[in-house]
């Protein structure tokens, strides 16, 4: 694989059991470009560690007068040259390569993971967790997949020199062939806890990109209430700990660094006395003393490869398994599916669909509302009639109530998913569940781009964008687009949108959101609270909109306000996790106290009160003017 050969045009299953394990499986996916580099590697090096015994045999040749072979060492200087320039510009070619390949391939594996978790995974991992992986901890994977074919190479070298010498000048060869492997490993106690420093680094700079993240999402709401400085705090808090952690992290692997040099230095000192005794005493020529003393001074080269392998690996092991804990997300367990997943047919147009863990049934064709008292159990409601998993962050079960609420799905082993026209959604491919049912949550995000990008998605081409953008009345928005666009824009389509949509109000994004929904026109539509952040007036014009768009198409929409629920086929309600009353929103007003009391936000007392006869309730005025 060559850069510009990128992207993959499938960059595979990767091995997410742990973070050693996907290190491996990206290394084996690209044993082609390690062998090249490997390759170069070894050319660059032995040029590098044959340097020191072309220059001892120079020095024979001039000690011994022999101009002839004092010429073929010359010759011999020139080849080990191009072999080291040749071998060192191909190496950081092919090293480099693998870098950005790996780093590549690892990013279009999170999109993908991305793309299939949907709003489920930052459910299920922070928002800034996700972010640290994708653009830190990545540079980290790909830098340790760079470095193997290098340290490799270098250890090729050392042995080289090593066994070199032993031939070359065997007295001093012996001194060297032992002293190098203890300076090679001097270090290894200290790496431990090199690595835990590091680890400790990470996972501070991970919360505080987290914090960070957090905060700027929610900004305009801090702004709002004056908490800007209590965030600016919390972050100046959170960065100071990542920068204690980093000087810590620093001061260890200076210590190694160091150790790499005085004992290579102390190693150096001891070759050039004990070499110099034994040319004085005759028993070396001067050339083999100054080939051992090139050989030692080359070794600090390919020596500090092996610092930077150890280096690569304390940094990427962590990143790596964060990259693996969120690569190894599904969206049900594995366990739990059934063998035939993914091979299901796809369900007949016209279903209905049903959730036996709740009993919510939504007839196919028909507007159906669904109140619940609880605003989190709703959206994880959503989430489940749209097929998705619904764990928390830690991946456990939840519990209690909400456990109720559709928890986890197959995760929690109670029950199977949501079934549209009597097939399970977990069972089906899931680019096909995500055509037939479509989920927006409570807080839909909107990408940059021009409004004509954002109505172009995946869509059945029964519904135009003119008549979605109708329905979900946005009007004053495409006014307030066509407003902020630089001149010479005309058609509000190709007015551009800020990232995330932040240059427009809550119930500006909401509504071009719906409007995105209503346009993909999927068999099955899941709106969550889609008018929570609109006046009275646009909410119920908004309603009749989707009534009659999504004619003859299953609608769900979950909500609490009675402008919505007044244009419903039929109303759901849902308390403790199961379907508590079914039945229009005129009828459930009447005879459902606990669907009146969400609805109209009664209090306890109100409620009380409500309940009473007419005797009962002239008493109790009574009691509360004696009271008063």
């Amino acid at each position: 694989m060559q850069i510009s050969d990128l992207p993959y045009p499938d960059p595979g299953v990767p091995d997410a059991r742990s973070g050693p394990r996907f290190l491996l499986w990206l290394g084996r996916g690209q044993l082609g470009g390690q062998l090249k580099s490997l390759a170069w590697g070894m050319l660059h090096f032995g040029g590098v560690a044959g340097l020191p015994y072309a220059v001892g045999l120079g020095v024979d040749a001039v000690v011994d007068r022999e101009p002839n072979r004092l010429l073929l060492v010359g010759g011999l200087l020139v080849l080990i040259g191009v072999a080291i320039s040749v071998g060192d510009a191909m190496l950081h070619r092919t090293a480099v390569t693998n870098w950005i390949t790996a780093a590549a391939r690892v990013q279009q594996l999170l999109a993908r993971k991305t793309a299939e978790l949907g709003s489920a995974l930052t459910r299920r991992v922070a928002a800034g967790e996700v972010v640290a992986v994708s653009t830190g901890d990545v540079e980290k994977i790909g830098w340790f997949v760079e470095a193997v074919s290098r340290f490799l190479a270098a250890v090729f070298a050392v042995a080289l020199v090593c066994v070199g010498l032993v031939f070359y000048a065997p007295e001093l060869g012996v001194v060297v062939a032992v002293g190098v492997p203890l300076i090679a490993l001097a270090s290894l106690p200290l790496l431990p806890r090199a690595t835990r420093r590091a680890d400790v680094q990470r996972e501070k700079a991970g919360r505080a990109t987290e914090l960070a993240a957090d905060t700027v999402a929610g900004l305009r709401v801090l702004r709002g209430i004056g908490g800007e400085e209590l965030f600016l705090g919390r972050y100046r808090e959170a960065s100071q700990e990542v920068r204690r952690a980093a000087v810590r992290s620093a001061r260890m692997w200076a210590l190694i660094s160091a150790i790499q040099v005085v004992l290579p230095g102390l190693l150096l000192i001891t070759v050039v006395w004990y070499g110099a005794s034994l040319a004085l005493d005759g028993r070396i020529a001067v050339g083999e003393l100054v080939a051992a003393f090139s050989a030692v001074a080359t070794l600090l080269y390919p020596l500090r490869h092996f610092e930077e392998i150890a280096m690569a690996y304390s940094f990427s092991r962590p990143s790596a398994k964060r990259a693996a804990r969120v690569l190894s997300l599904t969206r049900t367990d594995p366990a739990e599916r059934p063998a035939q997943a993914g091979t299901v047919e796809e369900p007949a147009a016209g279903g209905d669909l049903y959730d036996p863990r709740t009993g919510l049934l939504a007839p196919a064709g028909r507007f159906t509302a669904v109140v619940c008292g609880d605003p989190d159990l709703a959206g994880r409601l959503a989430e489940r009639l749209g097929g998705h998993a619904m764990e928390d962050r830690d991946g456990g079960d939840r519990g209690g109530e909400e456990q109720g609420a559709g928890g986890t799905d197959r995760d929690a082993k109670d029950g199977p998913s949501v079934l549209l026209g009597g097939v399970a959604l977990d069972d089906l491919e899931l680019d096909t569940a995500r055509r037939l049912v479509l989920v927006q949550d409570k807080d839909p995000v909107l990408l940059s781009g021009t409004l004509r990008e954002l109505l172009d998605v995946p869509a059945s081409g029964a519904v135009e964008s003119g008549a979605a953008l109708a329905a979900a009345q946005c009007a004053d928005v495409l006014d307030a687009l066509l407003q902020s666009a630089p001149d010479g824009v005309e058609d509000p389509m190709d007015a551009r949108i800020t990232e995330r949509g932040r240059s427009l109000s809550g119930g500006q994004r909401q509504r071009l959101a719906l409007a995105r929904s209503l346009v993909t026109d999927p068999e099955v539509l899941v709106l969550d609270e889609p008018t929570s952040a609109v006046d009275s007036h646009t909410e119920a014009r908004i309603a009749d909109g989707i009534a009659a768009l999504r004619g003859g198409r299953t609608t769900v929409v979950l909500a609490s306000s009675p402008l919505l629920l007044d244009r419903a086929d039929r109303v759901v309600l849902i308390d403790g996790g199961t379907v508590a009353a079914v039945g229009t929103h005129r009828e459930l007003l009447h005879r459902e106290p606990l669907y009146r009391a969400v609805v109209t936000r009664e209090t306890d007392e109100e409620q009380r009160l409500a309940g009473l006869g007419l005797t009962e309730l002239e008493e109790a005025l009574t009691e509360i003017e004696e009271s008063a």
